[in-house]
C-alpha cells in the first residue's frame, strides 16, 4: 500500500460465539461451531448463527427507542476495539475516521413496520432512522465524538471488507490518522430469512447434527446459514501508532478490489483474480508470500468451485504453501459484517500463528482441489502474511491483504 504504513491496533467484535476476541479464536480452533436450529413457527425449518448478544452494557432504555439491533452492535464492538487499543482521550476529531459496513442496515425496524403495515398497526415514527443502513455508522460517530470521514458501504458480502480497504487508504494518503473500520448485520428476522429461504441458496438444515449445516468445500454441502453480529478494528498510521506506544497486532499491508460486472449472484473467477493480483500487487507482496487465506467459502456448490479455481490461478506452482479455510463453516455468514469478522480471525491467526479448520469438510470436493484445512486446526510457525476473501452478490470482490509486525 503507498504512503503511510496502517497498523491494526484494536479489535471489537459481537459474534455468534461471544465478544471475547481471544476466546472465539479458540472456539474457532477446537471447531466448535454455532450454528443452530432457528425456532419459528411461522418459518419451514432452518438453520442460523444468532450472537448472544444483549444491548444493556451499553444503552440506556432511552437510548434503545429507536436503535435498531444492527446499530447496537456496531456500537459493542466499535467501544470494544477502542478499549482494547487504548484509545487515546486527546485526539483532533477532524482526523479520526469512522468507515462501517452492512448490506441490510436496520432489517429488524424495516421488519416491524411492514408487519404494522399489514397488520394496520401504528408504525414507529423512529422505523426510518432506525432501519436506515448509515445508522451504525452514525451512532459509533456520536459516542465518539467524529467530526472526520463518517462512511457506510453496502456491497453485499463485501461491505466490511471494503470499509477496512477504505479506511487504511484514508490513513495511508494522510486524510486522516486513526479509524474504526468494520461492519454490522442483524437480519435474522422473518421477513429476511424469508426472502433468502425463497432464493433458495441456504443450507439444507441437518436436524440431527445442526451445527455441521454448513459445508464449505465438501462434496456435500448444500448452501450458506446466515449469521448475524458485528466486528471492527482500529486501524491507524505506524507514525501515529508508535507516537502513543501501541501494540499492533499486525499491519494491513494492502488491499485489491474488483467487480465482476457479468452476473448478480454467480460469481466469476476473471474478477476475483484480479482482486487478488491486485491485492498483492498493493501490497508488495509474492503469492508465495501468502501461507493463510481465510476463504470467502459459503458453501454454495458454485461459488467454492470459482473461489478454489480462482486461487489456484494465482498462485499456480505455489498452491501447495497455502493452507486455506472457511470460518463460515462454524459461525454462518455474517453478509455486510462477514468480511471483517473474518479479517479479525485472520489478523489472530497471523499473530498467533495458527489457522483454524474448515470444521465441517470430511470429504473434499474435487472440483475444490487446493491445500483446505480441514477438521482440525493446524499450526503454521513460519506464517509472515495472511489474506481474507470478500467476494459479494452483485460482483464486487474484496481481498485484505495483512503482515506480521515482529
Amino acid at each position: 500500500m503507498k504512503g503511510r504504513r496502517v497498523l491494526v491496533t484494536g479489535l471489537g467484535l459481537v459474534s455468534p460465539h461471544g465478544d471475547d476476541p481471544e476466546r472465539v479464536f479458540e472456539a474457532l480452533l477446537q471447531g466448535r461451531s454455532a450454528i443452530g436450529l432457528w425456532g419459528r413457527d411461522e418459518l419451514p425449518p432452518v438453520v442460523v448463527a444468532r450472537a448472544p448478544f444483549a444491548p444493556e452494557p451499553w444503552f440506556t432504555k432511552l437510548q434503545l427507542v429507536g436503535t435498531d439491533r444492527v446499530s447496537q452492535m456496531a456500537v459493542a464492538a466499535a467501544e470494544s476495539a477502542r478499549a482494547d487499543a487504548h484509545w487515546p482521550d486527546k485526539l483532533d476529531p477532524e482526523r479520526v475516521g469512522i468507515f462501517i459496513g452492512s448490506g441490510m442496515g436496520g432489517a429488524t425496524a424495516l421488519d416491524d413496520a411492514y408487519e404494522a403495515l399489514r397488520l394496520q398497526r401504528r408504525m414507529s415514527p423512529l422505523s426510518v432512522v432506525a432501519g436506515m443502513t448509515n445508522a451504525p455508522a452514525a451512532h459509533i460517530a456520536m459516542r465518539v465524538g467524529v467530526h472526520g470521514p463518517v462512511y457506510t458501504y453496502s456491497v453485499a458480502c463485501a461491505s466490511s471488507a471494503l470499509a477496512i480497504a477504505e479506511a487504511a487508504k484514508a490513513i495511508a494518503a494522510g486524510e486522516i490518522d486513526i479509524a474504526i473500520a468494520g461492519g454490522a448485520e442483524a437480519l435474522l428476522v422473518p421477513g429476511v430469512v424469508r426472502a433468502w429461504q425463497a432464493l433458495q441458496t441456504l443450507a439444507t438444515p441437518d436436524l440431527v447434527e445442526p451445527g455441521r449445516s454448513c459445508r464449505p468445500f465438501d462434496v456435500s454441502r448444500s448452501g450458506l446459514v446466515l449469521g448475524e453480529g458485528a466486528a471492527m478494528l482500529v486501524l491507524e498510521s505506524h507514525e501515529h501508532a508508535l507516537a502513543r506506544s501501541a501494540v499492533p497486532y499486525a499491519e494491513l499491508a494492502g488491499s485489491g478490489v474488483s467487480c465482476d460486472a457479468s452476473h448478480l449472484t454467480k460469481p466469476h473467477s476473471q474478477g476475483q483474480v484480479r482482486a487478488l493480483g491486485n491485492a498483492l500487487r498493493s501490497s508488495g507482496l509474492a503469492a508465495d508470500d501468502i501461507g493463510y487465506c481465510n476463504a470467502h467459502g459459503t458453501a454454495t456448490l458454485v461459488g467454492d468451485a470459482v473461489e478454489c479455481e480462482s486461487l489456484l490461478h494465482v498462485w499456480g506452482d505455489s498452491i501447495a504453501g497455502l493452507r486455506v479455510s472457511s470460518t463460515k463453516s462454524m459461525h454462518g455468514h455474517l453478509l455486510g459484517a462477514a468480511g471483517a469478522l473474518e479479517a479479525l480471525i485472520t489478523i489472530l491467526a497471523l499473530n498467533r500463528r495458527q489457522a483454524p479448520p474448515t470444521a465441517t469438510c470430511r470429504n473434499l470436493d474435487a472440483a475444490c482441489n487446493i491445500p483446505i484445512i480441514g477438521e482440525s486446526a493446524e499450526e503454521l510457525p513460519n506464517l509472515r502474511a495472511a489474506i481474507s476473501n470478500s467476494f459479494a452478490f452483485g460482483g464486487t470482490n474484496v481481498v485484505l491483504a495483512f503482515t506480521r509486525v515482529d
